[in-house]
C-alpha cells in the first residue's frame, strides 16, 4: 500500500442522492474510505477550540466538512485529499456553504503538506499513517492543536480523549466514536533557576520531558520540596510544589508561560492562613 492513500474524513453529503457515493468503499482493495458523522465533527471543532483565528488543515478532506464546519465559525482552512472528485465536490460545498473566501481544498497528498502555517490540524486516518506523522506534528509550533477520529499518534498520549455515540456512524461496532486532542507541547527540558527574594531567594528546577509529560524536581534553600502535580499544555506550564521554605510549610501554584529559555508568570504561595502572589521568572541554563 502506497503511503499516500487514506482514509478521508467526509463525502459528499451536499451532492444529490443519486450522485452521492456509498458511505464506504475502497479505494484500491486495502484501505477504507469512511465519512465522519456531522456530530462527531462538531465535537472535533469544539474539542480543539476552533474559532475566528485558526487556521485549520483537514488532512483526508473528503467532502470538506471540516473545513467547512471551521469556516462558518470564522476560521480559515485547508483540506487536501488525493481524490480530484471529492476535492470539487469539497470545493462546491464551501461554496454552497457560502464560505468559499476561507475554505480551499488541494490534490495533495498528506505527506507532502506544509502543515507550518496551521494552528488546528484534523484527520480520520489510519493508525498507522498517524504514527507517520508524528515528527511532524510535533515540530509545528508549540500550542498547535491536533485533533483525531478513532486514531491515535504512536505512542503520544492525548491531553483529552472522549467517547461518543454517533449512531449515523457506517463502520464499527455500536457506533462508538472516539476524539482525542493533543497540544503540541514546549519544549521544557533542562535546568532551570529562579530567583524569588521574598520567597526562598534561588529556586532550581530539573525538567525531564516525554511529550508533555514532564517529571520535575525542585529545590529551594537547598532543600528538596515535593512536585505534586505539573501540567505543560503548550507554551502554558502549571506546577504544584508543597515543601518548608523560610522554615514554615508553604503550597506554592506555580503558573507561567514557557517562550525559548525563559518562563515568565506568577506563583501563589498559602500556608493554609495567608496567600499570597509573586512574580515568577525562570532561566534555562546553556
Amino acid at each position: 500500500m502506497k503511503p499516500s492513500v487514506l482514509i478521508a474524513a467526509g463525502l459528499m453529503a451536499a451532492l444529490p442522492a443519486a450522485a452521492q457515493p456509498q458511505t464506504w468503499s475502497w479505494d484500491d482493495g486495502t484501505v477504507p474510505y469512511v465519512q465522519t458523522p456531522m456530530e462527531i465533527v462538531e465535537r472535533m471543532l469544539r474539542m480543539a477550540e476552533v474559532g475566528r483565528d485558526d487556521y485549520v488543515i483537514d488532512l483526508g478532506s473528503g467532502d470538506g466538512r471540516i473545513v467547512i464546519e471551521a469556516a462558518k465559525r470564522g476560521a480559515r482552512g485547508l483540506g487536501v485529499d488525493l481524490d480530484p472528485e471529492l476535492v470539487k465536490h469539497a470545493t462546491e460545498n464551501a461554496r454552497r456553504a457560502g464560505v468559499a473566501d476561507r475554505a480551499q481544498f488541494m490534490v495533495k497528498d498528506i505527506f507532502e503538506t506544509d502543515l507550518s502555517a496551521a494552528t488546528v490540524v484534523a484527520f480520520y486516518l489510519l493508525p498507522d499513517f498517524n504514527a507517520s506523522l508524528l515528527p511532524r506534528l510535533l515540530k509545528l509550533k508549540p500550542g498547535t492543536r491536533i485533533v483525531s477520529h478513532d486514531g491515535g499518534i504512536g505512542d503520544w498520549p492525548p491531553d483529552e480523549r472522549l467517547e461518543m455515540r454517533a449512531p449515523e456512524k457506517p463502520v464499527g461496532v455500536g457506533g462508538v466514536s472516539r476524539v482525542e486532542l493533543w497540544i503540541v507541547p514546549a519544549d521544557a527540558r533542562g535546568s532551570w533557576t529562579s530567583e524569588i527574594p521574598a520567597h526562598g531567594g534561588t529556586w532550581r528546577l530539573k525538567i525531564n520531558q516525554t511529550f508533555q509529560v514532564l517529571d520535575i524536581d525542585v529545590a529551594a534553600q537547598g532543600r528538596d520540596l515535593l512536585v505534586r502535580n505539573s501540567r505543560l499544555r503548550g507554551e502554558e506550564i502549571k506546577i504544584i510544589v508543597t515543601g518548608v521554605v523560610n522554615g514554615r510549610a508553604w503550597h506554592h501554584y506555580f503558573v507561567g508561560t514557557l517562550k525559548d529559555d525563559r518562563i515568565a508568570g506568577e506563583v501563589t504561595v498559602s500556608d493554609g492562613n495567608n496567600k499570597r502572589s509573586f512574580p515568577w521568572t525562570a532561566t534555562r541554563a546553556p
